[in-house]
């Protein structure tokens, strides 16, 4: 029997998509719903869609799973649904899921429901360009979920201010002296 040795560089694994594609490319009603939760959301692209649709398949098979469980197992998951800011109570809940419950979540919703800007594309390019601070730290990705005790930590980073060169400054100080003479 011959065993294979990992990479010399570590094991790294591969890469793997977080989402599939829809079986059928071109179902007009698909895509018509997919072009509206793309403009309210202001998403990148429909792949953004498909792996919010993956993780909430994800949720529902581990809550079919957990039907024959015990209660703390079940309860154990749904403490982490709701620190994740769903109001999760009974597997019925996580069942009814969709993929706009998750996309409610994201940085550049909560971003945008909270008036940090006007429109949720500039919101996305408020995220970024990294003037965005979630806890005391810069987050740049439009998709960060945001759990519901990060939610009031979530604030626009200060711009900086310009210091005034002492040429101009004695220029403003000497016309305000000619004003008030």
């Amino acid at each position: 029997m011959v065993l294979r040795r990992s990479n010399k560089m570590g094991d790294i694994k591969r890469k793997r998509k977080k989402f599939s594609r829809p079986k059928q490319l071109f179902d007009r009603v698909r895509i018509d719903e997919e072009n509206v939760i793309v403009e309210k959301y202001g998403l990148k692209n429909k792949r953004e869609i498909w792996k919010a649709k993956a993780k909430v398949s994800k949720f529902r098979k581990r809550a079919k799973v957990l039907i024959r469980a015990s209660m703390e197992d079940q309860k154990d998951f749904f403490d982490k649904l709701n620190k994740l800011g769903f109001k999760i109570e009974s597997i019925s809940d996580v069942l009814a899921l969709t993929e706009t419950d998750l996309l409610e979540r994201r940085l550049q919703t909560i971003v945008y429901s909270k008036s940090f800007s006007n429109t949720i594309k500039q919101a996305r390019q408020l995220i970024v360009h990294k003037h965005i601070i979630v806890d005391g730290t810069i987050v740049n990705t439009p998709s960060f979920w945001v759990s519901k005790n990060l939610e009031t930590k979530i604030e626009v980073k200060p711009k900086k201010e310009k210091p005034i060169k002492v040429e101009a400054q004695d220029e403003i100080s000497e016309e305000s002296n000619e004003v008030n003479e």
